[in-house]
């Protein structure tokens, strides 16, 4: 069963890339848009054992944009819904989840050096930052994702280094604060599409909300996920 799943994938990578790409232990740092769709293209890459990090739990409104999001797991913490659906997709593959929100304060309770590669599909640049500080003390390979939200067009993505990026406000930021720390480069996937103007719907019911949340759909985020993913599943298997 499990040779059989996986053998389209063999007729492009062939048997070493597969045996590679078991071997590899990946963590991916959000479950959201972004980040779930990311995982699950790992998962049915063959991608051997995968760390999944986020303390969210499953609501209603991720339901449009995110892997994980279904009516039957709504109020379930988000790394176990994914857990689940990944094993069910790919019951060999080790699945370790850690129901955690990625601060500086909590950068100790994980080994990067552990990872073979890390994916930053997190929203705060605090945590952003000390993912890629801390890869980059391990020697580990990391792919970051910039801003997502509030954006149409997903022909708009590209790969680059994060001191080619512009447009992206996100992705400034991170510029100005890895160059402060030394950092000289960074995969990034990022959209140079400007950001839109999200409606103001919440305030129609009368519920004004301190911070307008972005706007998003499903086909954005799970394409930055989906670019991602070959990212990483191309490094992996690469010739050193």
């Amino acid at each position: 069963m499990i040779n059989e799943q996986f053998e389209r994938t063999r007729l492009l990578l062939g048997d070493e890339g597969i045996e590679k790409l078991k071997n590899s232990r990946v963590a991916v740092f959000g479950i959201g848009g972004v980040g779930g769709h990311l995982a699950e293209a790992l998962v049915r890459s063959g991608v051997g054992e995968i760390d999944l990090i986020d303390d969210d739990i499953v609501s209603v409104s991720n339901i449009n944009r995110q892997a994980v999001a279904t009516l039957s797991t709504v109020g379930k913490a988000k790394v176990q819904a994914a857990k689940e659906r990944f094993l069910d997709i790919n019951s060999d593959c080790k699945i370790n989840i850690h129901q955690k929100f990625f601060t500086p304060e909590t950068a100790d309770e994980f080994d990067f050096s552990q990872y073979d590669y890390v994916a930053d599909a997190i929203d705060t640049v605090t945590g952003k930052i000390e993912i890629i500080m801390r890869c980059n003390e391990a020697g580990t390979c990391v792919i970051s994702s910039m801003g997502a939200g509030n954006k149409l067009d997903p022909t708009r993505f590209e790969v680059t280094d994060i001191y080619k990026t512009e447009t992206c406000p996100l992705a400034r930021v991170m510029r100005r604060e890895l160059k402060k720390r030394g950092i000289k480069k960074l995969k990034v996937v990022y959209s140079k599409e400007p950001a839109l103007t999200p409606l103001e719907c919440g305030k129609e019911n009368g519920n004004h909300q301190k911070r307008q949340p972005p706007g998003s759909v499903a086909f954005l985020p799970s394409v930055a996920g989906l670019i991602m993913a070959g990212e990483i599943i191309k490094d992996l298997i690469k010739d050193e």
